[in-house]
């Protein structure tokens, strides 16, 4: 069997297979039972499934092992030995003539802070697993229909540290975004980082709205792609068995338009079968691959879990904001002591409203454990804020324990020609997928000359591609030195960022402020330096954003070297101008800084997310004479219904909804006693939420269990894998007003109907409301359910509906 790698290049199309649930199930897979531990009992089911496939043209057989993580099987499953048994039974059937792809699915948790779960504790969780799937014989690791950035980077992460085999990475999107709010461009753009080799996407609403997808990452697509759609969304016929709109021809004449799009690889998800794959592969025929043409030139990329910063020649000078940095800040210094981050979360606030789309993260003082309290702080900051951050130290290991939090592509400042430097963290760098700052000084000397600096960056470069290290990750610090001292210096440093961009095709960067040490009107010196650097190819430059003389010369320049179409940024920015004033914002910030400042305190803690300071607003509030009913009516909850406004615009995604939702909670935990005392609070209406019997996935349900207490009601949460008679027995001892039901899986929606029977037998006044990934308005309707949502805010506003 070839490697799967000397395939990637040719100018063939490949054909993965289709989809599994439903076809397992049609051959005897008992609803609700994990097709993953069933395929243990029933080998030769899956087997013929597998064989199915590849009589239909299939190049790639998916292993049945999507569910094959510790937290999906349970702990009475030996994960290692499942997997390896599945991914050999797809390794007998392929033979030599197809390739085994090792799936791997969600673990059903989100990564701290979002979830329960540390990005180690992930990462270790798929190493058991494609351990397992290595040893029966795959020929690639395949993450699929993932939709958080950190669990999909977690899966590549694990992979890199058990085998040698290529990657292939899935996310699938609802409309523009994962669901925590991951663009099919940060997407791509993060895992090109990681250096994964085929990326994709899978589990969408059909082939039509999936083009879309491939559409909106091409501008800076590099690896090859493939494409896996479902056959239209589920729905159920008159038997109350699941099926899927699109049979096998319109899908294939829908799904091979991938191709045109750049695909080199098509399949199909829920609901395709071997028909489907049959009449794709008839469609498509003996149709090239053409490798897609990159519209956007971008030298390297940082990312967030939400946005991209794109770095290079033809894109807007990059401010690295540098005020997150102890020296000279005696308050910042003393709670980077106490590990408090308050001063550090107001600055990143501050320099995001002012426009710096990356921060610099420094912990670097006294009496500060650098390995404890960076990631700490890293990790607060990703989970407040959209901004791509960059990690800033001199510790190593400190640097490795941030790059263990993030979830997207940080910057790393920097790696410096130190011996052994390159060999600790180059490897780091690229394991994460975390571009970085080459630094040319080696030992104490600082190069002044340009050749003495270019010099060094080769000797890095070298050492670098040694160690497989792209070239995407690399950005170059031209070094800044001080005029006062040696007057050539920035002479040196245009020379250095020419050479770069002109011979090596590599962004650079400075630290702006080191250039005018010494000499007085700082800030005239500083512009004009960053306008002749903009000029020699500077791509970014570390600095402090609430410099009015600095902004003005980075959007002047922008305007002036053709990287501001139409000068709209700067009309945006300056069309009020009369010189000499302060700098005007343009709040960068996006959902996580976006509350408007004339709200109340509390009501913009909310919105912001701000868990650390809600309590003592809430304390100002009550000391001011207000009761604790007030402040839930006046001020908590405007202020999560403006939170539920701002994520059906899609201004906020899923990190920024429970972020509010976790700030709500904390108010409320400390007016709960308060509201006990006060008759007014009234009875709050009753809502049971489970996960329907057979399926153990939760997260959904979990979410709306928060924002329905954030709302005022009462939830009673069973779990998952919940009996329908336990449901209705817990909806009539509690006096439910409502019933809500999740399920994940076609294969056990249909336990939904049980308990709106037995509801309706027992003519309870309680009314059912349904939700998940499969469930549509058509099923709502055939079940008789009261109402069906699509996410946690539309579940509120039909609870809220239903109770009134």
């Amino acid at each position: 069997m070839p490697d799967f790698r000397s395939i990637l290049g040719d100018d063939k199309v490949y054909f993965f297979d289709g989809g599994y649930g439903t076809l397992l199930q049609s051959r005897g897979l008992p609803a609700g039972l994990s097709p993953e531990l069933w395929g243990l009992r029933a080998p030769d089911v899956i087997r013929g499934v597998h064989r199915d496939y590849v009589e239909a043209g299939a190049n790639i057989l998916t292993t049945n092992t999507f569910g094959g993580s510790r937290p999906k099987l349970g702990l009475d499953a030996d994960p290692y030995e499942l997997n390896k048994a599945m991914t050999a039974i797809a390794r007998e059937v392929a033979g030599d003539s197809v390739f085994v792809a090792a799936s791997i699915g969600p673990t059903g948790h989100f990564v701290e802070p979002l979830g329960d779960l540390t990005f180690r504790e992930l990462v270790d969780i798929f190493k058991e697993q494609i351990r397992g799937c290595v040893d029966g014989g795959a020929d690639l690791i395949l993450g699929e229909t993932h939709f958080d950035l950190a669990e999909a980077k977690a899966v590549v992460v694990a992979a890199r540290q058990v085998c040698n085999l290529p990657v292939a990475m899935s996310m699938t999107f609802e409309g523009e975004a994962s669901l925590t709010g991951t663009s099919p461009q940060t997407f791509v753009d993060t895992m090109q980082n990681l250096g994964v080799e085929l990326i994709g996407t899978n589990c969408s609403a059909g082939p039509e709205q999936m083009r879309e997808t491939l559409k909106a990452w091409a501008p800076r697509l590099e690896t090859p792609t493939f494409a896996e759609a479902n056959a239209g969304l589920p729905e159920l016929d008159d038997d109350g068995n699941t099926t899927f709109r699109l049979p096998p021809e319109p899908f294939a004449e829908q799904a091979c338009q991938f191709v045109d799009l750049g695909a080199k690889f098509i399949g199909g998800c829920c609901g395709t079968t071997p028909d489907h794959i049959r009449a794709l592969r008839a469609k498509v025929g003996d149709a090239p691959w053409k490798r897609p043409q990159k519209t956007d030139d971008a030298q390297l990329v940082l990312t967030s879990r939400a946005v991209s910063v794109p770095v290079g020649f033809n894109h807007p000078g990059v401010v690295i904001g540098e005020r997150i940095n102890p020296t000279g800040k005696k308050q910042l210094t003393a709670e980077l002591q106490e590990g408090v981050f308050t001063e550090a979360l107001r600055f990143a606030a501050e320099q995001i409203d002012l426009g710096a789309p990356v921060l610099d993260v420094n912990v670097g003082a006294p009496m500060v454990e650098e390995v404890t309290l960076l990631p700490e702080l890293v990790k607060t900051l990703a989970g407040r804020f959209p901004t791509p951050l960059s990690i800033d130290s001199n510790d190593a290991k400190a640097v490795e324990a941030g790059l263990w939090v993030y979830p997207g592509s940080p910057l790393v400042n920097s790696i410096s020609g130190e011996p052994g430097k390159m060999e600790e963290l180059g490897p780091l760098c690229k394991l994460f997928g975390a571009p970085f700052i080459l630094l040319p000084i080696v030992g104490r000397k600082l190069p002044v000359t340009a050749a003495e600096r270019l010099a060094v960056i080769e000797d890095l470069l070298i050492t670098a591609e040694s160690l497989g290290i792209p070239k995407r990750l690399i950005m170059v610090d031209a070094l800044a030195l001080t005029v006062s001292s040696k007057p050539e210096a920035a002479r040196h440093s245009l020379e250095v960022m020419r050479h770069c961009r002109d011979e090596w095709g590599l962004p650079t960067t400075i630290g702006l402020s080191n250039i005018s040490f010494g000499l007085p009107a700082r800030e005239l010196l500083n512009s004009t330096f960053l306008s002749l650097s903009m000029v020699s190819g500077l791509c970014s430059f570390i600095s402090n954003p609430n410099s009015a003389r600095i902004q003005e010369s980075l959007h002047a320049a922008e305007v002036l070297l053709n990287r501001d179409p139409q000068a709209e940024r700067y009309i945006s920015k300056f069309s009020g101008w009369t010189g000499g004033g302060g700098v005007q914002t343009v709040s960068q910030a996006g959902p996580a800084g976006a509350a408007d400042a004339s709200l109340p305190p509390v009501q913009a803690a909310v919105i912001k997310g701000d868990k650390d300071n809600v309590v003592a607003l809430v304390e100002t509030e009550l000391d001011a004479g207000k009761s604790a009913m007030e402040i839930v009516n006046d001020l908590l909850i405007p202020g999560i219904l403006a939170v539920g406004d701002k994520y059906e615009r899609k201004e906020y995604f899923l990190p920024q909804l429970l972020q509010s939702a976790e700030t709500m909670q904390t108010a409320f935990a400390r007016l709960k006693p308060l509201l006990e005392e006060d008759e007014a609070a009234g009875e709050k209406p009753v809502v049971i939420m489970a996960t329907v019997e057979g399926d153990i996935h939760d997260i959904g349900k979990n979410i709306v269990c928060l924002m329905l207490k954030n709302y005022g009601f009462e939830v009673v949460d069973l779990g998952k894998d919940v009996k329908a008679e336990t449901i209705v027995n817990a909806a009539a001892e509690h006096n439910a007003a409502v019933i809500g039901l999740s399920a994940l899986m076609t294969t056990t929606m249909v336990r939904m109907e049980d308990t709106v029977r037995m509801v309706k037998e027992r003519a309870m006044n309680t009314k059912v409301i349904i939700g998940g990934a499969v469930v549509t308005e058509k099923f709502c309707d055939a079940i008789g359910a009261d109402g069906w949502s699509t996410d946690a805010i539309a579940a509120v506003k039909l609870a809220q509906r239903l109770t009134q």
